[in-house]
């Protein structure tokens, strides 16, 4: 299968996408609840959602745990679409649960490092369907891409889960691509990915660029990360084997061994 990625064509085929898995699943009505983060992929995803929705149909809510350094950028997000929006900080949140589990399971005797990468994430998901039972069963988005589903970075019933997810066949380039064609800000669409916590960015964690992930993908071609690339799909691979949302699909290729496409392509 050759591959000539058409942003305006993609963006429009996502659209109605979202219109058609709305009107078979939701009444007219219906809300769309997404966790806004400041960077690239949530903003497209909510963009999506006004064209195909309408902005009155989207919620945005902000979930920073304690202080978020890039929070003026969700708001930016927000303001530039129209949305309205909530903050719902998770800190107190955070320290209830982790103070708590560390009665039984003392700091000084446990490693909390992946708890506090993770943990986090899932609180803000439940957040978000909390919001999303009060608003009247509302839709939670999920708005990871394939890109960094693929490399693992996404938070296992996290924001790896959520009720549809417009853009998780799509890659990073791609995201980017159609942020600019959607007209959205640059800085926002072209900001670096990161975890917002270790001050890194992803790329700088893997040792490897997404593009490199992108090329590999999409066109076959091995770069110079090649084994590590694969061998982190493969560590990583049973999360997407678990959680396979409703999405938007294109007809891309998908060059990785045995991807868990399942029977995704019939939701399209």
């Amino acid at each position: 299968m050759s591959y000539n990625f058409d942003a305006e064509k993609t963006y429009k085929l996502c659209v109605e996408w979202i219109k058609d898995w709305f009107s078979k699943n939701a009444s007219p009505q219906t809300k769309a609840v997404i966790g806004i983060s400041g960077g690239k992929d949530s903003a497209v995803t909510a963009k999506l959602l006004c064209d195909a929705l309408g902005k009155d149909r989207v919620t945005g809510v902000l979930l920073p745990n304690g202080e978020q350094k890039d929070i003026s950028d969700s708001i930016k997000v927000c303001t530039f679409l129209g949305i309205n929006y909530y903050t719902i900080n998770i800190r107190d949140a955070y320290k209830g649960l982790t103070d708590e589990i560390k009665k039984d399971f003392p700091d000084d005797k446990h490693s909390y490092n992946n708890y506090s990468t993770n943990t986090p994430a899932r609180l803000r998901m439940t957040t978000l369907y909390g919001i999303a039972a009060i608003l009247g069963n509302a839709m939670v988005a999920n708005t990871c891409n394939l890109s960094e589903d693929i490399m693992g970075y996404s938070t296992f019933y996290g924001d790896s889960a959520g009720s549809f997810a417009p853009l998780s066949k799509l890659t990073t380039d791609e995201v980017v691509a159609i942020g600019d064609c959607a007209g959205l800000p640059h800085e926002i669409t072209h900001k670096a990915p990161s975890d917002g916590m270790c001050g890194k960015t992803d790329e700088d964690n893997l040792g490897w660029t997404y593009h490199e992930v992108n090329e590999l993908i999409r066109k076959n071609i091995k770069g110079p990360h090649y084994e590590e690339i694969l061998k982190r799909w493969k560590r990583n691979r049973f999360k997407l084997e678990i959680i396979q949302l409703p999405c938007f699909v294109p007809d891309f290729p998908l060059l990785l061994d045995d991807y868990p496409w399942g029977n995704l392509k019939e939701q399209m």
